[in-house]
Order: structure tokens, then sequence, then C-alpha cells
């Protein structure tokens, strides 16, 4: 579904000197996998993302979805940033339908598939109201119903949680799992919380810095769906202490 191939991606500094933001990353995710990815400050999480959202250009390498290149924005790949990015002047419903109805949905079909999802993150009892009324939690869910709603193929989500409290967080987590087991997509989701890190995935991939690389690729081998009793279970301490460990290891020596 997605093949990252020895990408590189160099940023240009004053005076003629650069950052390499990526060194040779090569990743491949399966259809319907959830894989996310962690790692210290500047290893280039947010620049791999970029990439494969079309964003961003490779320096070198190449990014493929469905063996095709990517050389920009596709309505197969739905991205969920840290900042929801709703339209404040539009209801819940109308922000879900937004493009929808940009790509001519009539407008039954649009609201019908904008309710499945409201109701899918559990907001159906807020169908019709503004996102100034909601909590950053529930703005969170919007956008990821709205991402949902256009039927992409792959999730690219930048750190969507990070601007919740830790309650909510978690709540977001184990609602993001709910409606993926439902709604099944390959998933891309990077995050600076290693618990989040295991809690949501078949696979951690934890990345070094300077120059951005993958340093370690953690299978987390718990069941589905995963609950508060999942994040007790001495395999997911386990596997957290692996992970923090890979991770302290790269903030260390980068």
């Amino acid at each position: 579904m997605i093949t990252v191939e020895n990408v590189r991606k160099v940023f240009p500094l004053p005076k003629g000197e650069e950052f390499v933001a990526l060194g040779d990353v090569s990743l491949a995710l399966q259809d319907n996998e959830f894989v996310t990815v962690v790692g210290p400050s500047g290893c280039g999480k947010s620049t791999l993302l970029n990439i494969l959202a079309g964003l961003e250009t490779p320096t070198r390498g190449r990014a493929l979805v469905d063996g095709e290149p990517v050389t920009g924005p596709g309505p197969e790949r739905g991205v969920i940033f840290q900042q929801y990015a709703l339209f404040p002047w539009l209801t819940v419903r109308k922000n879900v339908e937004f493009g929808l109805r940009n790509r001519g949905v009539p407008r039954a079909e649009r609201r019908a598939t904008a309710d499945h999802f409201i109701e899918l993150v559990g907001l159906e009892r807020f169908a019709d109201a503004l996102p100034k009324t909601l909590s950053g939690g529930m703005k969170q869910r919007v956008a990821i119903a709205r991402a949902y709603a256009v039927n992409p193929s792959i999730l690219l989500m930048d750190e969507p949680f990070g601007a919740v409290d830790a309650l909510t967080r978690v709540r977001l987590q184990e609602q993001l799992l709910a409606t993926w087991s439902q709604e099944r997509r390959t998933v891309l989701f990077i995050t600076h919380d290693v618990d989040e890190a295991v809690f949501l995935a078949n696979r951690v991939v934890v990345m070094a810095a300077r120059p951005g690389r993958i340093a370690e690729i953690v299978d987390v081998d718990l069941p589905y769906p995963r609950t508060e009793e999942s994040r007790l279970s001495p395999r997911f301490t386990a596997l957290r202490n692996r992970v923090w460990s890979a991770v302290y290891h790269q903030e260390s020596v980068a």
C-alpha cells in the first residue's frame, strides 16, 4: 500500500549550509496496517509524513502508494494534523460534508455519509453545533470523521492528540481504534508519546535524528481490541520499555 524507497530530504540553510531531515529512509506499510512513528525532535517524523501526503518532495528517492509515485496530494490519502483545521462558520455536519460537497456528492448522500461518521466518533448529539462550542477532543473527532467521510484508503496523522489533556488523549486513542476496527484504513500515525505509539500500533517505527533515519521497528503483538486492561498488562509494559529504551538511546546520542 505504502512504500518509501531510500528517501532523503535536505533543506537549505543560510550561508549555503544544509539540514538533512531524512537520510535514506525505507519503509513499507501493508494494507490496513496501523503503524506509529516515534522519536526525538528533529528526527524527520513530520517530514516523512509530509512527503507521503505530497506536501514535500524528496531530495532523493521516492514514495509510492499502490506502486504509483506520490507527486502531490491525492484523494486516497487523508491527512489529520495537530491543529483541527475546522471551518468555524460551519456546523459539525457541514464540516464533515465539506470534502463530499467539493466532489459533487448529492446532498442526501453526503448527509447520510456525514451522519454515519459523526455517529461513529460519538458526536451525533453535536451534529448541528459550531466548532467554538466543542472541546479540543471533540474538535479532533470531527477532523477524524471528516477525513473518513471522503473514503481515503490511507490516513496520515501528525500528532493529532498532542494538544489535548492526558485523559482526553487516552479516550481519543480508544475512540480512534474503535473507528479503525469498523472502518479499516492504512494508518501512519506520528507521535512523541511512547505509550500512545505502543497502544495504537501493529508496528512502532523508532526514528533517530541527524540525519533522520529508522533506528528500529518493533512489532506489537497485543491483540485487538485494546482496552485499559491492555495498558496494564505485563506485555504492554515490556513493549513500552523496549520502545522507550530505543527512543531514549537515540535522544542521548543525537
